[in-house]
């Protein structure tokens, strides 16, 4: 009587990664599908909080102002009123002051009851203008 010795099998010890190229790949087109749908626009409440204060060394800053009816400002630090001015004037008085003092800050002051869009345009003016970065300028919580 012959004795039939089984050949053992080695186990494979290789990982198949073709299920996981699969998962991933549906995953990649269902956060591509849904991304622009999450991004869109959503309403928000905004916090309120404290804003830094600017250093007292620093040089008094240009400050573009729109006012209640949506009129233009600017005041250049000098503590002197202005007329209401258009967004090209805006933008050549600017310019020249920051060509004069470069590292002087500006600072959008708008009044809570303007539409966004007027905010963004004198934001963009501004930095059509060479202004490097704007700040926003805000009430305090305490003065309300």
């Amino acid at each position: 009587m012959q004795v039939y010795q089984r050949k053992r099998r080695r186990p494979v010890a290789e990982i198949n990664v073709v299920p996981y190229i699969d998962v991933m790949l549906v995953l990649l087109i269902i956060f591509m599908v849904t991304a622009p749908i999450v991004s869109q626009g959503v309403k928000v409440d905004l916090p309120s909080a404290k804003a830094e204060v600017l250093p007292a060394d620093s040089k008094p800053p240009i400050v573009a102002s729109i006012d209640a009816q949506g009129d233009y400002f600017l005041n250049d630090g000098d503590g002197a009123a202005s007329a209401p001015k258009t967004l090209e004037s805006i933008a050549i008085s600017v310019a020249a002051l920051i060509q004069i003092e470069p590292e002087r800050p500006v600072v959008v002051k708008a009044d809570k009851n303007i539409p966004y869009d007027r905010v963004i345009q004198l934001m963009t003016t501004l930095q059509s203008a060479g202004v490097p970065s704007v700040g926003l300028m805000t009430d305090s919580p305490e003065e309300k």
